[in-house]
């Protein structure tokens, strides 16, 4: 399948802001309020909100038509350069009956989100689009100011700047979650920032692979598997999968079945490698048990002791995030340790 590759982001290009998953805007709007103001301050967008943006929370989880009707009027509406998610949440798999594939890939634009949203990007990715997991406007751009000033530098490289090769570097510090968006006065702090000098972990692998980037959030993926919405064995093949875990905490043992049932599947036969993000809310203990399950599923149980496989990387439910896009050829070097696009994100 030839992917369509949406065109990079240019000063006062519109940026359209939508609620596919929960109506988070609805109750805390001053967080909504924020991000806004970042996409218009730092990288001189402007914003164009669309009905489900603010709708009650309660109206938008009851009427997954319109939410997907919101998408496909964002994707053919000529102003609109960009699609940018309010936050996840954990139902936009409803709205994928409804969405418009025809139109939607004869307008190919940035779509992204993460979390909830890699329901959305997965399924668009699987049809021709390519699509980027990253930050959305509540979680992500509205907390730019309290984050390492990398993570407004490395937006505007993925989505402006669309070079030919992009080597992904770690943020020198972290947060775990958020202030409560109850707090008076928030102004998008995150919690206590935690150092990276821990780094990346290299579980296993050698040589250097190739693959295009395809995944998300693990627990929103299990929605898709077994339905019409999850992509064939041929699409996926050679693909460098990438995994990220919720603020709902799955266990060990909850990731343990998810990977056996890729294994299952046949997928760990065919892919080239595997990517996970820093795991939300695990304890260091925590951290050292997920890397040792993965390595007894991938190669213990399914014999891939060849594949790469990297974990606690920047990108997922903890601050800054990077931007993954589906879709383009990534670069896992496992001699050099780097990890890298290989093609530009955006033309």
């Amino acid at each position: 399948m030839n992917l369509i590759k949406p065109k990079r982001l240019v000063p006062n290009d519109m940026v359209a802001l939508l609620s596919p998953s929960w109506g988070g805007p609805s109750r805390f709007p001053h967080v909504f309020d924020l991000g806004i103001k970042n996409l218009i301050s730092k990288f001189d967008l402007r914003v164009k909100e669309f009905p489900t943006a603010r709708m009650d929370a309660e109206v938008t989880y009851q009427n997954p038509r319109l939410r997907a009707e919101d998408i496909n009027a964002a994707f053919t509406d000529p102003e609109v350069a960009a699609i940018i998610t309010s936050i996840g949440g954990d139902d936009s798999v409803r709205i994928l009956p409804f969405l418009d594939l025809e139109l939607i890939l004869q307008n190919p634009k940035i779509f992204m989100g993460f979390s909830d949203t890699a329901a959305i990007n997965c399924f668009l990715n699987s049809k021709g689009l390519i699509t980027y997991n990253g930050p959305s406007n509540m979680a992500g751009f509205a907390q730019l100011d309290n984050v390492s000033p990398g993570a407004t530098d490395h937006i505007r490289e993925i989505l402006f700047e669309a070079p030919d090769k992009y080597p992904f570097q770690p943020y020198p510090e972290w947060s775990d979650k958020y202030i409560s968006w109850d707090t008076a006065g928030y102004s998008g702090e995150t919690s206590e920032k935690i150092s990276n000098s821990e780094g990346w972990h290299w579980l296993q692998g050698s040589g250097i692979v190739q693959g295009r980037l395809f995944g998300g959030c693990i627990e929103v993926l299990e929605f898709l598997k077994g339905t019409q919405f999850w992509p064939d064995h041929d699409f996926l093949r050679g693909s460098i999968l990438f995994f990220e875990t919720s603020e709902d905490k799955p266990t060990v043992s909850s990731v343990k079945y998810f990977l056996r049932n890729y294994g299952s599947m046949g997928l760990l036969d065919s892919i080239g490698g595997i990517l996970f993000g820093r795991a939300r809310s695990y304890s260091e203990a925590e951290k050292i048990e997920l890397d040792k399950m993965i390595v007894q599923i991938v190669a213990g149980e399914f014999g891939r002791s060849d594949m790469p496989i990297l974990t606690n990387l920047d990108f997922g439910h903890t601050d800054p995030q990077w931007i993954m896009p589906l879709g383009v050829k990534a670069e896992v070097d496992c001699k050099n340790k780097s990890l890298s696009l290989c093609e530009a994100p955006t033309t």
